[in-house]
């Protein structure tokens, strides 16, 4: 009979603790900041988005930088679903992560057979081009217009869209628990320990006898899903989707927040995403041509000084602390 180690028990404890008090503090922020609920918002979607891309590098060891591609296409299936009269939002989410998937499934075993710098190249390759296309593209994407005139339906035909965006805001939320529980029983089965072993050497899987690309081609692919989705959940929000979804921007945003937070473990994009959208919304207030200085501040900060992110300056503060009480 196996026993589990009561130092990882602990640890899952203080993890599913530091989740309640996340969507508390996610909670308290509705109902005591309702003049920053569009803010909240964007903030959640970035925290779904950025999730989906710590499943490819955190996990598989992928790094790309055309992940805005899979967000941008969500954005503008769901855009499209609701001016063709497809209006009901939540089936235009799964629509739109089915999209980003198919996409995925395509271009997923071929750029998967390169590795490192070369994939970095090839997939930001990819971003430009695919926003180029759209940016030409007018009578498809409304070029730099965008597409307007997007509505949706009440949700489940009861929670009208408000201009408020408190509905937005919770109907967010619930996406980003969803996805969270979804990915995390993802990465806990033997794909996502397999998808780990090929992070930490894929040769040494391969000569084992697993098969390396199909892996990481399914990662890809539930990554699309997932960045999709949070494309969809942009749309709906904005009433509106624009050529910045699909802007290589947005790819090094999410790797930037992915580092901010902490990788690998989904939850660095709990608190990566976060500070970095607040930081920058605030910073910009501040100094709209210097705000930048602050995050690049910040990042230099948490790179050379803590390992795993801010997670990983609080997990070793506490283990500090735990160390002076005894």
């Amino acid at each position: 009979m196996t026993t589990i180690p009561q130092d990882s028990i602990l640890s899952r404890h203080r993890w599913r603790v530091g989740e309640l008090l996340w969507l508390a503090v996610a909670l308290a922020c509705y109902f005591l900041l309702p003049q920053y609920l569009a803010l909240g918002t964007t903030v959640l979607i970035m925290v779904v988005l950025v999730m989906s891309f710590d499943l490819l590098l955190g996990f598989s060891g992928v790094l790309s930088l055309g992940h805005a591609v899979f967000f941008g296409l969500g954005a503008y299936a769901a855009g499209w679903l609701s001016l063709a009269g497809w209006t009901e939002p939540v089936s235009a989410v799964i629509v739109a992560g089915v999209a980003s998937a198919g996409l995925a499934a395509v271009v997923g075993p071929f750029l998967l057979r390169l590795t490192g710098l070369p994939l970095m190249m090839v997939t930001l390759a990819l971003g430009v081009l695919v926003f180029e296309a759209a940016h030409k593209a007018t009578t498809i994407t409304g070029g730099d217009d965008g597409l307007a005139g997007i509505q949706f339906a009440p949700i489940l035909g009861i929670f009208e869209w408000g201009l408020g965006g408190a509905t937005a805001y919770l109907y967010v939320l619930t996406w980003l628990c969803v996805v969270f529980v979804l990915l995390k029983r993802v990465v806990a089965s033997p794909f996502g320990v397999m998808l780990q072993g090929v992070r930490e050497n894929s040769a040494r899987m391969r000569l084992i006898g697993n098969l390396v690309l199909p892996h990481l081609t399914l990662a890809y692919v539930i990554s699309g899903t997932v960045a999709g989705m949070a494309g969809a959940l942009f749309t709906q929000a904005n009433a509106f989707v624009g050529l910045g979804v699909l802007a290589v921007d947005t790819s090094v945003d999410v790797l930037v927040m992915l580092v901010l937070g902490g990788i690998g473990g989904l939850h660095g994009a709990l608190v990566g995403a976060p500070v970095y959208m607040m930081l920058k919304h605030f910073s910009s207030q501040w100094n709209p041509f210097y705000w930048m200085l602050v995050i690049g501040l910040l990042l230099i900060v948490v790179v050379l000084f803590g390992r795993g992110g801010i997670l990983g300056i609080l997990q070793s503060a506490m283990r500090c602390l735990r160390k002076d009480k005894t």
